[in-house]
C-alpha cells in the first residue's frame, strides 16, 4: 500500500513541556536564551497537541490520509535521556497510536527529531559517543511499548541539518559554533541510528528507516572551481549521510578534516545495517560556487528565476524528480524503497474576511511536486509514500511562529484549527489514492 500522509515533530506541536514528568530538551534551553529564536518564541505551548491530539487525529481522519509521521520526544519518555522511564510520557504515545489505528491511519514514529534531552547535552550531546548506546536503549524502551502496533519506524530526522545548524553554525539548538569540528556529531548520529536499528528489530519492529534531508546541487558555472565546490557541498549535505548507510563507507572528507579518528572498528558495519526504506525530505535545490575565504570549500550562490516560498526557498518541483533519479543512479541496487517523508512550503496564509485561508500557492506546490515524484517513479525509482509537511502550522524552530507550513491553520492565541484550501484540495486528491499512486 502506498502511504499518503502528513508529518509533524514533537517539539514543534506538542507543547506541555513541563507536564507529566517530561524532562528538558536542548530546544527548551535554546529557545529561552535571548536572541536565539525570532521574537523569543518557544515551543512551550506550540499547537498544544499534547492536550488536543484527539482533534488533530480527527483532522487526519477527515483529510483521508492513511499514514501519519510524528516524532516521539525523547525527554518525555526518558527525562534525563537514560535511567528511569516516565510511564506517563509513554502513555501519551500509546493513546495516540491507538487513536490513529482506530481512525485507519498508520502511525509512523520518528525517534529523534532534534529534541535531545538537555541532560545528555550537558554530557557532550552528539559529540559524546556514549549517547549512541543511550539512544539505542531509548529506542528499545519505546519499541517495547509500541512495536506490536507500529510496523514502520524512523530512527533519525535530518542528521545533516541537526549537525550543521545545531553544532556547526549554532543557529539551532544546542547552539554550538564548531564548523568542521562538528563532524563527530554526524558520525555519532549515524552510529546511534545503527544501534537503534538493532534494538528496534530485537524488539519486534518489522520495518526500519532513516530520514535524510537531500538537495540537488547545482554548480554556479561549469568552471573547475565551481564544479569542485559543488562536489564538496554534495559530499557534506548528501553523501556524508547516505554513503555510510547505503554503501558502508564515508565519501572523501579531506576537504573538511584531515582525520577520521572518531570512527572505530565495526562502526561502519553497524551504520550500514540493511534498511527497509530511506526517508527523503525535499524542499529545494542548492546552487554552489567556489569558496569565498571563510574556511569552507564552497559558497552559496543562490538561485534566481524561480518563485519562492515565504522562507525565500526557490520552488523547483522538477528537482524532486532530479533528486530521486540521481539517488537511483548513484546507489543502484543498494538503494532501498524511498519514502518522501517531508515535502511542503511556507506561505503567508492570511485569513480572508470570511475566515478562510486560500493558499493556492501551496496547492500548486503540492500538485507539481507530486507530479514530479510520479515522473521519477515512471523512470524506475521505487517510491512507497509521500508525506506533506505539515499537518499543522507549528513552531518553526529559530523562526518561531513566523513560518506557516500547515494544511491546517492554527491561531496560536486561541489554538483554533482551520483547514486551509490546501487541506480540502489534498482531501479531494486522496479519494481513491490510498492503494496506488
Amino acid at each position: 500500500m502506498f502511504l499518503w500522509g502528513t508529518a509533524t515533530a514533537a517539539y514543534q506541536i506538542e507543547g506541555a513541556t513541563g507536564e507529566d514528568g517530561r524532562g528538558e530538551s536542548v530546544w527548551d534551553t535554546f529557545a529561552r536564551e535571548p536572541g536565539r529564536t525570532r521574537d523569543g518564541h518557544t515551543g512551550d505551548v506550540a499547537c498544544d497537541h499534547y492536550h488536543r491530539w484527539r482533534e488533530d487525529v480527527a483532522l487526519m481522519s477527515g483529510l483521508g490520509v492513511n499514514a501519519y509521521r510524528f516524532s516521539i520526544a525523547w525527554p518525555r519518555v526518558l527525562p534525563l535521556g537514560s535511567g528511569e522511564v516516565n510511564e506517563r510520557g509513554l502513555d501519551f504515545y500509546d493513546r495516540l497510536v491507538d487513536a490513529l489505528l482506530a481512525a485507519g491511519v498508520q502511525p509512523v514514529p520518528t525517534l529523534f527529531h532534534w529534541d535531545l534531552p538537555q541532560a545528555l547535552e550537558d554530557r557532550g550531546g552528539w559529540l559524546n559517543r556514549d549517547v549512541c548506546e543511550l539512544f539505542a536503549d531509548y529506542a528499545a524502551t519505546v519499541a517495547a511499548r509500541l512495536a506490536d502496533r507500529v510496523p514502520l519506524w524512523i530512527t533519525l530526522n535530518e542528521p545533516f541539518v541537526h549537525m550543521a545548524f545545531g553544532y556547526a553554525m549554532g543557529v539551532h539548538a544546542p547552539g554550538r559554533f564548531l564548523m568542521t569540528d562538528a563532524l563527530p556529531a554526524a558520525h555519532h548520529q549515524l552510529l546511534a541510528h545503527g544501534r537503534a536499528v538493532q534494538a528496534l528489530r530485537a524488539a519486534g519492529a518489522r520495518q526500519v528507516a532513516l530520514t535524510n534531508n537531500c538537495t540537488p546541487v547545482w554548480p554556479a558555472s561549469q568552471e573547475e572551481p565551481d564544479l569542485k565546490a559543488a562536489d564538496a557541498y554534495d559530499v557534506l549535505h548528501n553523501r556524508l549521510f547516505n554513503d555510510p548507510i547505503l554503501l558502508g563507507r564515508y565519501p572523501d572528507l579531506s576537504a573538511y578534516t584531515p582525520s577520521l579518528d572518531f570512527i572505530r572498528d565495526g562502526d561502519l558495519a553497524t551504520i550500514a545495517a540493511p534498511l527497509d526504506a530511506l526517508g527523503i525530505n525535499y524542499y529545494n535545490p542548492t546552487r554552489i560556487a567556489a569558496p569565498t575565504g571563510d574556511g569552507l570549500p564552497f559558497s552559496d550562490a543562490g538561485i534566481t528565476g524561480h518563485p519562492t516560498t515565504a522562507f525565500g526557498w526557490p520552488v523547483v518541483p522538477d528537482c524532486l524528480r532530479e533528486l530521486l533519479t540521481g539517488l537511483k543512479s548513484r546507489y543502484g541496487a543498494a538503494l532501498p524503497p524511498i519514502l518522501i517523508t517531508e515535502n511542503g512550503c511556507s506561505q503567508p496564509d492570511t485569513p480572508t474576511e470570511h475566515g478562510t485561508i486560500e493558499d493556492e500557492a501551496r496547492v500548486d506546490f503540492l500538485d507539481r511536486h507530486i507530479a514530479a515524484m510520479r515522473q521519477a517513479m515512471a523512470e524506475g525509482v521505487d517510491v512507497r509514500g509521500y508525506f506533506v509537511w505539515s499537518l499543522l502550522d507549528n513552531f518553526e524552530w529559530a523562526e518561531g511562529y513566523h513560518q506557516r507550513f500547515g494544511l491546517v491553520h492554527v491561531d496560536f492565541a486561541t489554538q483554533r484549527r482551520t483547514p486551509k484550501r490546501s487541506y480540502h484540495w489534498f482531501k479531494e486528491f486522496l479519494k481513491g489514492q490510498n492503494t496506488d499512486t
